[in-house]
Formats: structure tokens, sequence, C-alpha cells
């Protein structure tokens, strides 16, 4: 595995995954939403983010935590070995979801100035965590299988299949085990 694209609903634990993952296997993450997202939760221009996503997945290694499908999986999965959905409880990611918004503690895998706030957006956000399985992951679901239908993928949908699947492999040189 050298090339890891990690799905799921917000919330799910994509971004702990990738970085529990770029340390076990000495990989470098890429986090799609510091790629999309401007100060102020502005979206960039869309050839912008798909250049930004170009150059994060040029090398030959890389874990790439998030979604955007209709708008990077041509850029992505025609490079992944390997595919991982989080198949997290949906209450669970709208627990997740609140807990942080309100710990306002910083999160590596958030673009500089988009503090989370609890606002008529989240409000919004909520709404897409809630309605993910139904509402979004199908469409996701179908990029992914016209996009990438010959790369494996792994279904993870606790903690401890989390904790499972990385005990099963190989630790970096001179790392200790996770």
């Amino acid at each position: 595995m050298q090339r890891i694209v990690i799905l799921g609903n917000a919330g799910s634990g994509k971004s702990t995954l990738a970085r529990a993952l770029g340390k076990r296997l000495g990989l470098p993450v890429v986090h799609l939403d510091t790629l999309f997202w401007e100060p102020g939760w502005i979206e960039p221009d869309a050839e912008q983010f798909r250049a930004r996503v170009s150059a994060a997945i040029a090398a030959d290694t890389w874990i790439c935590e998030g979604n955007y499908a209709r708008r990077t999986f041509d850029l992505r999965l025609p490079r992944a070995d390997l595919i991982i959905w989080l198949d997290t409880p949906r209450l669970t990611c709208f627990a997740r979801v609140i807990m942080r918004s309100v710990s306002k503690r910083p999160r590596p895998d958030l673009a500089a100035g988009c503090p989370e706030k609890l606002d008529r957006a989240f409000l919004t956000f909520l709404n897409f965590v809630w309605n993910f399985d139904q509402g979004y992951r199908p469409g996701i679901e179908a990029v992914r299988l016209t996009t990438g239908p010959r790369i494996p993928v792994v279904h993870l949908c606790n903690s401890q299949q989390i904790a499972a699947f990385l005990h099963g492999l190989p630790a970096m040189p001179g790392t200790c085990p996770v």
C-alpha cells in the first residue's frame, strides 16, 4: 500500500486514521479540506482546487483523506492502490462533529482561516452529516465504481476494527507499533 484514499462521513475518523496510517507506514498525508477551503470558508475555483490536489498526489506515496468525489476521483483513484471506507454510524459522526466544533481545539486537517463555529452554516453541515449515508454516499460510491472499480476496498465500522487494521500493518522501521 503506497497510495491510499480514505472516504467517509464528516466525523467518521478519516483524518485521525490518515495520521495514524501515515505514522505507521511512513507515508505523507494529504487532507483535502486543507487544499479546498480558502480563509473564511470560501470555495476556490474548481481548477485551482484540482491543481492543488494534482500537486499533492504527484508523489509516489501518499494517504489522501476526504471525499470530493466528482471533483477529484479522476485524479486520485487511477493512482490509488487501496480505498478505505469508514462506515462509522451516523450518530457517532454527528456527536463527533458537534464535540470538535464546541471544543475549539485547532485541527491539523482544517484549512487556515477556517475556524469552526456554531452558526447557520454549521446547522446545514449537521444536516449533511445526518443524511450522508442516504443522500451523499450513493453518489460517491457511484463515482468510485466508475472511476476505480478494480481498487480494493476495506470497510471499517468502528474503533476496534480500525485498531485491528492498524495493528495488522507493518510498522515503519524505527517507529513503535500503533
